[in-house]
């Protein structure tokens, strides 16, 4: 199958930008080994639940997989694959991506036998942690019979088409095809999430025409992306037609994820009573127990204000799964921060802090966010002091929100430059490993000198920015502005300008002879 002759590129770009919520390779790569592994004892899922919970808190206790792992064995805790294979799994779905991969390092080291499923989900790792030339590189130092399968040619292809390397995935999707590897609607799925990210959905119904002419129905996944597709169009109509399709077609597998999507199509449009209805249809379709589904739940309630509704499936969350962990507290902080309820996010804030095992600063910043959006400066910068003395960081987030609220409603710039030195201070006790500070937030401080006139401000700001990477053209314009509005002169400014290879900009060559003449 020819991508050239299939994809034309005439059609108007979409305007916006859509990610899928699901990855399709990944997913199928993971059920393989699923089908596999039978369900263990009681003691054997205690073992695994203690292993993940020590491979988890790495990011926070430090140490290593291997450290770790070698650690059960010399205790005498049995360390089995199937074991291995649960935390890998959880792992990566919770982004946790090198811990994952070192696990089956660690597999490979210990010479367990590596299915091709294994091989495909290690691919993919790869990809995520050392780029998709690593990646390339481990496919290709397969051998034969490894590489030549569907699974593993159809990891590289979800890694192609997830860093949207279009005429790579277009080449592969062709060797796949010579290789009689598309089969089904996975490739398909693939293609047409990357078109989607890459702001082309109105290449997703063409893709969709070819997988019918090839006898090949589109599944729940399909109907879920050609949705999307018609909701960045602002396609209703069209979207209708699909709905109309899937309800017609039989043998649709239809899951929440289907109906996740068209509730988020439909919220997007301004329809809540639609979104509400496809909302009550993903709960019928969904397992009560399964975690991601009442994630989404929460979030999409929020997106139509149904308040109660977030309430209710948060309940509901929490009664199917006792062990409520960090991303569930996270999902449900965001949705009542979306809804304005401050009292429920200290209320749910407070409960997540007495019982994590593993201090989250994403949490922190919601409700330092929330805090904030209403004003209340003293009960955010609680949280953070709190947070400080739990945890290792990162702060770098959670003092930009704090600075920039200090600046813009505030006007209290001592205050904030206390925090920009704690977070410098955090830099070198390597606290935080790198912080991109925001074009905003430089402004705001620079704008506030100009005000002042304090030269000596300014230039105690560019010190401590300057820790963190080279001044750029944009600092030290906003730097020449405060010393032209304070009438002060700087006559090193130019060779600080040659030295550090900073061009100013022709509208700056002006009040550059004013402060260096």
């Amino acid at each position: 199958m020819n991508f050239r002759n299939l994809i034309s590129s005439g059609s108007r770009l979409g305007k916006r930008f859509c990610a899928t919520l699901f990855s399709p390779a990944s997913s199928a790569a993971a059920g393989v080994v699923e089908a596999s592994v039978s369900s263990p004892p009681t003691a054997a899922a205690s073992r695994q639940r203690e292993m993940y919970k020590k491979l988890s808190k790495l990011s926070v206790t430090g140490g290593t997989v291997t450290q770790t792992l070698n650690q059960f064995i010399m205790e005498g805790t049995p360390v089995r694959k199937d074991d291995l294979f649960r935390c890998a799994k959880d792992l990566r779905k919770f982004r946790r991506h090198q811990h994952a991969l070192e696990i089956f390092d660690w597999m490979e080291m210990r010479k367990m036998t590596l299915s091709i499923a294994d091989h495909a989900i290690r691919l993919d790792l790869i990809a995520k942690t050392k780029g998709l030339e690593a990646a390339e590189s481990y496919f290709n130092g397969l051998n034969p019979s490894t590489k030549n399968h569907q699974s593993t040619y159809g990891a590289l292809m979800n890694c192609y088409c997830v860093e949207l390397k279009e005429e790579e995935a277009k080449s592969h999707f062709e060797k796949m095809d010579e290789l009689d590897f598309v089969n089904n609607s996975l490739p398909f799925n693939n293609m047409m999430s990357m078109y989607m990210r890459l702001g082309q959905p109105e290449k997703v119904p063409v893709l969709v025409d070819a997988m019918k002419q090839r006898g090949i129905r589109p599944c729940g996944i399909t109907y879920s992306i050609w949705m999307q597709s018609c909701g960045s169009l602002n396609d209703l109509e069209g979207l209708e037609k699909v709905i109309d399709e899937m309800n017609k077609d039989g043998e649709a597998k239809t899951t929440w994820n289907t109906f996740s999507s068209l509730a988020g199509i439909y919220t997007k449009a301004g329809l809540n009573e639609k979104a509400e209805a496809a909302l009550k249809t993903m709960e019928e379709k969904m397992n009560p127990n399964n975690r991601d589904a009442h994630h989404f739940l929460m979030s999409l309630y929020a997106g139509i204000s149904k308040a109660s509704e977030v309430e209710r499936v948060w309940e509901a969350l929490k009664k199917a799964r006792p062990e409520v962990n960090n991303m569930s507290y996270l999902v449900m902080l965001q949705a009542l921060s979306k809804l304005g309820d401050i009292d429920g996010v200290k209320r749910v804030f407070a409960e997540w802090e007495a019982r994590c095992f593993a201090y989250d600063m994403r949490l922190a910043n919601i409700a330092i966010n929330a805090c904030l959006k209403r004003d209340m400066y003293r009960e955010a910068e609680v949280i953070l002091d709190n947070a400080v003395k739990k945890c290792k960081g990162p702060f770098s987030k959670s003092r930009q929100l704090l600075m920039i609220h200090l600046l813009e409603k505030k006007g209290e710039g001592g205050l904030a430059m206390k925090h920009l030195e704690a977070a410098a201070s955090d830099l070198e006790e390597k606290r935080d490993d790198e912080w991109s500070w925001s074009s905003e937030l430089v402004r705001l401080f620079f704008l506030r000198f100009e005000e002042a006139k304090d030269v000596d401000g300014a230039e105690e700001l560019c010190r401590i920015l300057s820790k963190w990477r080279p001044l750029d053209s944009e600092t030290v314009s906003f730097l020449i502005k405060t010393y032209a509005a304070a009438g002060k002169t700087c006559p090193d400014m130019r060779e600080r300008l040659f030295r550090q290879q900073i061009e100013v900009s022709e509208e700056m060559q002006d009040l550059l002879e004013t402060v260096c003449p």
